[in-house]
């Protein structure tokens, strides 16, 4: 049987459509529906089935998915049989909140890198809520993301890096315009400037503004930290962000910290893999790694 049938069929669960796995593939859409065929052909079994446009799983199709992850972690266990970094080839398929890849991560990596200097490393910055989502559903080997976004019980293993206070910040200008957050029932017509909308960093001021009925205006979405700052440095609004982010701003005074209602907002950043994920030796290391990082 041709594991490279195996692996196509698991990125199209993971995918969920044939062109999608086709595109994460780099595969023509036909040469996906070829390896299906083979391998339907070769368990004697139908594995997908048209649903209207749409080709879903069979209920054979459901049944054979433990199997192949099976069958894929225990190739995975052969290559690195001999523990060896140095030898070991494997891909690790990271996913990292923005704050942490940029300002925390990058000592990890290097020293990643110079240990396993064989392995790929495949890093996406991500929203905390896709990387969980994404090692639930195992598309991701590890996970950096800040535990805060819950949802997912006990199904992924975390490991802690630190406990990090969220601030807002405005230029010292910007500041003195009415920037008031403890004042209730009124509105702020200074924009905030933020990453993302559904940012855990944004929800949590909008938590808090929302206990005492203020509003914002609007938003402006960038999608660099550093812009963001840069932005915000020039009178164009405010911003939410982890304290690490800004500490060299903040000491420069060129941001100045906007005093929030309630008690301090602070976020537990962790390492995470899915459970039942078998810890290779790259996701061994990995894992020392980013523990390490702490001290």
């Amino acid at each position: 049987m041709n594991l490279k049938y195996l692996k196509t069929f698991r990125v199209i669960v993971e995918e969920g459509s044939f062109s999608k796995a086709a595109e994460r593939l780099n595969y023509t859409q036909s040469t996906i529906t070829f390896q299906m065929g083979q391998l339907e052909e070769e368990l004697s079994a139908k594995l997908f089935e048209k649903v209207g446009r749409r080709m879903v799983l069979t209920k054979a199709g459901e049944g054979l998915i433990p199997y192949v992850e099976e069958v894929l972690s225990s190739v995975d266990k052969l290559r690195c049989f001999q523990d060896d970094l140095d030898q070991c080839r494997g891909d690790l398929r990271i996913g990292v909140a923005e704050t942490q890849l940029c300002y925390r991560m990058p000592p990890v990596l290097k020293e990643f890198c110079r240990r396993a200097p064989k392995a790929r490393l495949f890093i996406r910055s991500m929203n905390c809520y896709d990387i969980r989502d994404e090692l639930l559903e195992g598309k991701l080997d590890v996970g950096v993301f800040y535990a805060d976004v819950g949802g997912f019980g006990d199904s992924i293993t975390t490991y802690p890096m630190g406990e990090w206070p969220v601030v807002a910040a405005a230029s010292p200008g910007m500041k003195e315009v009415g920037l008031d957050f403890k004042t209730p029932n009124r509105e702020i017509t200074v924009p905030l400037v933020i990453n993302e909308p559904n940012s855990i960093f944004c929800q949590s001021l909008e938590e808090s503004l929302r206990e005492r009925a203020i509003r914002l205006d609007r938003t402006i979405e960038l999608e660099s930290i550093h812009t963001i700052k840069r932005m915000v440095e020039s009178d164009v609004g405010f911003t939410v962000l982890p304290r690490f982010t800004m500490e060299e701003e903040l000491a420069g005074q060129t941001l100045v910290e906007v005093e929030m209602p309630g008690e301090p907002v602070v976020l537990h950043a962790v390492c995470g893999h899915h459970k039942n994920k078998w810890l290779s030796p790259l996701i061994r290391l990995f894992l020392e790694l980013a523990k390490e990082s702490l001290s």
